[in-house]
């Protein structure tokens, strides 16, 4: 089997369908920190037998390309929030929107914030061996209550209107709230103040365009969204526990990722 992850030189490489870093897998009731981050956690919501066969029994899915289209829009809306970060000027998104009262958030750890991969958010949950993690896209400020402001990028190519009810109502978005969520949750653990409302920055490519001309458009939207963090805490000590078990659970009929159970033949020997 083929991952389509690749190496340093670009060459594809073999997936043994196992985790080779010991740092990612989890041994029931150890004492030793252990990094759980937003997708993971996200993970154990979707189905707890797939998180547990890959946190704690070292199984690993084949990688999936990147997404570089989205990738580049991300790192450019980084670019220009950043210029208005560091005049902690209003960002032009916010002044056609009527947020004059917020700014780029300015904090020496933002670009570690920002790197998933390598840090992010990260808070300990309560007094367990549990780092919470998850890479942030943007945090601004509420310049009147000095509140922060969790913001999220987003890329699509949509022929539908952009508009919060049916943005947000969308089945494919409950994983969006998850990751809002979770991100003012952190922060709020970290000892932030955090703004009830939190923004997906949209940007949606116009598909109705006359043609390419070396440049495509994309139309902004902000879509507000009041994110809950109260359900976080008690879904933590459930994936806790499960950490802690030494009995994988029952497979989940409506996860079609239990394809996992493939890779079980690998791990079986």
């Amino acid at each position: 089997m083929i991952d389509l992850k690749r190496n340093s030189k670009k060459e594809l490489v073999p997936a043994t369908g196992k985790r080779v870093r010991a740092s990612s897998i989890y041994k029931p009731n150890q004492s030793e920190d252990f990094k759980i981050s937003r997708g993971k956690f996200s993970d154990f919501l979707t189905c707890p037998r797939c998180f547990y066969m890959d946190r704690v029994m070292g199984l690993d899915s084949p990688g999936t390309p990147g997404w570089t289209l989205n990738e580049t829009t991300d790192l450019l809306l980084k670019k220009e929030f950043d210029e208005c970060r560091a005049t902690q000027t209003p960002h032009r998104l916010f002044l056609e929107n009527g947020l004059e009262h917020l700014v780029p958030f300015q904090h020496p750890d933002m670009d570690k914030w920002r790197d998933s991969l390598r840090h992010g958010l990260m808070t300990r949950f309560l007094d367990t061996n549990i780092i919470l993690t998850g890479g942030v896209d943007d945090i601004w400020q509420n310049t009147e209550s000095g509140k922060l402001v969790v913001a999220d990028y987003k890329s699509q190519a949509n022929t539908k209107e952009l508009e919060p009810n049916s943005y947000l109502s969308d089945p494919y978005k409950e994983g969006y709230k998850v990751q809002m969520d979770f991100y003012a949750y952190l922060l709020q653990q970290m000892g932030f103040e955090v703004e009830d409302t939190a923004y997906f920055l949209v940007c949606n490519a116009d598909r109705m365009a006359n043609g390419f001309y070396g440049e495509m458009k994309f139309q902004e939207v902000l879509i507000p969204y009041k994110w809950n963090s109260d359900w976080i805490h008690g879904k933590v000590i459930e994936m806790i526990n499960l950490l802690n078990d030494n009995k994988m659970p029952a497979a989940n009929p409506s996860c079609k990722n239990c394809a996992y159970a493939r890779q079980r033949a690998i791990f079986e020997g």
